[in-house]
């Protein structure tokens, strides 16, 4: 054989070998290719009230708009994880039951848990070909996912979905939450009994749970969970409490400009 014929040959093998590298196949190699990674994206988590999504009947409008602005955000490299409230439909369930057979605070969880995870599916089938096929329940369990947005529910009884929410952002090492509601910014007292009271644009953990009850209960009237508020604050999370009926704000909330509601942290 030549010397050009084995040079050639030698050529062709090293190259094949370096083709191997490339798709990972000997990793034990003295010159290892350097292998392509995904982009990272962030994670955000919302919270969306369930209010929300059926103040009465179901709002195609807000889902339409709700779909529109989480897509082009994730064309731009965000990543959601939503968690479903049971709202209205969760207190219809709860009253027309307590009418018929008085029921346990256990029993009415569960009714509200139910109708939370009714509310996620239909999100779930809306945000079909974005996001994971199966709606999460328990925030707590390893989350397989490659989608850019995860769709999940209420979890067990004695637990909110702003605790539910936390225990996700900590699950999959979120740094903000969302909280959508329907309050333009938390006040320091309340402006439906003070109509004097002083919006909060920004306010620390300690300063926040004062403002709050120290105890969580299903009827509740706070702009988050007094449990959820203390495990955000003791993971470091942001929660930004913004006014689901006003989209824009939220967009502007994840451009990093300013908007309308209060930041928690």
């Amino acid at each position: 054989m030549s010397l050009c014929v084995q040079h050639l040959v030698l050529h062709t093998l090293v190259c094949q070998h370096c083709m191997q590298e490339a798709r990972g196949y000997n990793r034990g190699s003295r010159h290892p290719l350097p292998m392509p990674t995904a982009p990272t994206r962030e994670r955000v988590v919302v919270s969306v009230g369930g209010s929300l999504i059926v103040p009465d009947e179901i709002d195609i409008d807000f889902l339409r708009h709700f779909k529109e602005l989480l897509i082009e955000k994730v064309q731009k490299g965000f990543s959601f994880t939503i968690i479903a409230g049971g709202g209205k439909t969760a207190r219809k369930y709860q009253g027309a039951a307590n009418i018929v057979t008085p029921l346990s605070r256990h029993d009415l969880d569960w009714l509200g848990i139910h109708s939370t995870r009714l509310n996620a599916q239909l999100l779930r089938n809306i945000f079909v070909g974005y996001a994971h096929p199966q709606v999460i329940h328990n925030p707590t369990i390893e989350i397989d996912a490659e989608e850019p947005i995860i769709i999940a529910a209420g979890w067990q009884p004695g637990c909110s979905t702003d605790y539910d929410a936390v225990l996700m952002a900590k699950n999959l090492g979120a740094t903000r939450l969302v909280n959508l509601s329907n309050i333009d910014y938390v006040y320091e007292s309340d402006p439906r009994q003070n109509p004097h009271a002083q919006k909060i644009e920004k306010i620390g953990w300690v300063e926040f749970r004062k403002l709050i009850p120290e105890e969580w209960d299903p009827g509740l009237s706070s702009p988050f969970d007094p449990i959820a508020a203390k495990e955000a604050e003791a993971i470091g999370l942001e929660v930004a409490i913004i006014n689901g009926e006003k989209l824009k704000e939220f967009s502007n909330y994840l451009d990093g400009v300013p908007f309308v509601g209060t930041v928690i942290s």
